[in-house]
């Protein structure tokens, strides 16, 4: 168990939430960087990837295919099997705790000439898979399953394009897609009602894939050569960065920096979210890492008033609500959050978890089918709370036990290790400084 007090109750008042964060490196480009130069021919060298639980996931069901990957801490040198070159794993794969490794993987699969089974914990054998299962068995592959749920057995086929529109915005869904696509017959079209997030897209092309973007219209004509490997390093991940961004804009004396950020259009919903309700955030020194924009950010403390948070922004702030909830339950006014049922399914049924589990901290929150309303409270009281295992949660449940008054204990605190490991460290950096 990991417990830390509230320091706004138990410091003196002129105690202040100070610093430099450099925050992870971003999860969903880490997966798509092994993934995808798995693919390549050549070797690939990626610099400050992200060895949390999620994606040594994806590693390790890489290696048992056959790709030569050699680790040292956050530096991987990556030999592609080309899109031939696989092998037939010799046991089930297994994902973790990681939908994104099951879903990708079962897209990478679908075109492999063998059988293969992928699984996960108890977790991720609980969350549906009918939505990749669907687009990638039209493709010709085929995929069985008991209700949908993992273990997945799939055989790879002779695949074919199609054009496809998904019924809800996943990048998940959408890269499984087109990674089956690279070795399909004939081009597949992929329709988003919502633009996803697009590191996929943008890797591809930097790799040499015939991919083509317009608007919400995906567009990918399969070739016969391989991939190129990409070096890359990759960027800080939003979604980690997120914790500090409230932390810094709800606590009463905070400043804090937060470096190398990656400020992805398709993943910055946050920092939009965060000025519409008054946040004071600074972005600066922008540049590029590869196909990737990146930026510096200052939080200071802030003011926050109550929004209105839609269905047409949730795809770019999905991994974030939890702690957007921490902020809005201390903003003045009302947050309404709709659109956004696909938190059902995620590591807990995160509309559930974070009402309840803010709730005791004193929010005055109530739940929706698809969202939340939120009524900013001036304090929040700290309480003993339970991470129910996700990762995101928990560390949303610190943030607000920062400013909580007395002791805020969360039970199973170690599910931040999923990805963020150094989280516990970060946070009493930026609270001793």
């Amino acid at each position: 168990m990991k417990s830390f007090v509230g320091w706004a109750a138990s410091r003196p008042s002129h105690a202040g939430l100070k610093g430099e964060i450099t925050p992870p490196a971003d999860k969903s480009i880490s997966h798509r960087s092994l993934i995808l130069n798995s693919l390549a021919e050549g070797t690939a060298q990626i610099s400050n990837f992200l060895p949390a639980e999620d994606c040594l996931s994806t590693l390790s069901c890489l290696q048992s295919l056959g790709v030569k990957i050699e680790r040292n801490g956050g530096e991987v040198s990556i030999t592609g099997a080309g899109k031939k070159g696989f092998e037939a794993p010799a046991k089930t794969l297994d994902a973790g705790n990681s939908g994104t490794t099951m879903r990708l993987m079962t897209g990478l699969l679908s075109a492999c000439r063998f059988t293969s089974t992928i699984t996960g914990d108890e977790s991720l054998r609980s969350r549906p898979m009918g939505r990749v299962i669907e687009p990638l068995s039209l493709m010709g592959a085929s995929i069985s399953a008991q209700g949908n749920k993992a273990p997945l057995t799939i055989t790879g086929e002779d695949l074919h394009g199609i054009n496809y529109r998904l019924p809800v915005a996943s990048a998940q869904v959408k890269s499984a897609i087109l990674l089956a696509a690279l070795s399909a017959k004939g081009k597949t079209v992929i329709e988003e009602p919502i633009a996803s997030r697009d590191h996929t897209e943008r890797m591809l092309r930097a790799m040499g894939a015939n991919l083509k973007s317009e608007g919400l219209i995906i567009t990918l004509t399969p070739s016969s050569a391989n991939l190129r490997p990409l070096n890359l390093r990759v960027p800080g991940d939003i979604s980690s960065a997120a914790f500090w961004m409230v932390a810094g804009a709800i606590h009463p004396d905070a400043r804090i920096r937060i470096s190398n950020v990656g400020t992805n259009p398709t993943r910055n919903g946050i920092i939009e979210v965060l000025q519409s309700m008054g946040a004071g955030i600074i972005i600066e020194n922008h540049r590029a890492e590869g196909e990737e924009p990146v930026a510096e950010l200052t939080i200071e403390s802030s003011s926050l008033k109550g929004i209105e948070i839609g269905e047409d922004i949730i795809p770019r702030i999905i991994d974030e609500i939890p702690v957007i909830a921490v902020a809005a339950s201390v903003a003045r006014g009302k947050t309404t959050i709709r659109g956004a049922s696909e938190l059902r399914v995620k590591e807990s049924d995160r509309i559930s978890t974070t009402v309840a589990e803010l709730s005791k901290l004193g929010a005055r929150i109530e739940e929706l089918p698809d969202g939340m309303v939120i009524h900013g409270v001036a304090k929040l009281i700290g309480s003993r709370c339970e991470s129910h295992g996700d990762h995101r949660l928990a560390m949303s449940l610190a943030v607000a036990g920062l400013i909580a008054r007395g002791e805020t204990i969360i039970s199973s605190a170690e599910a931040v290790n999923i990805s963020y490991p150094g989280f516990w460290d970060d946070l009493e950096k930026i609270t001793n400084d």
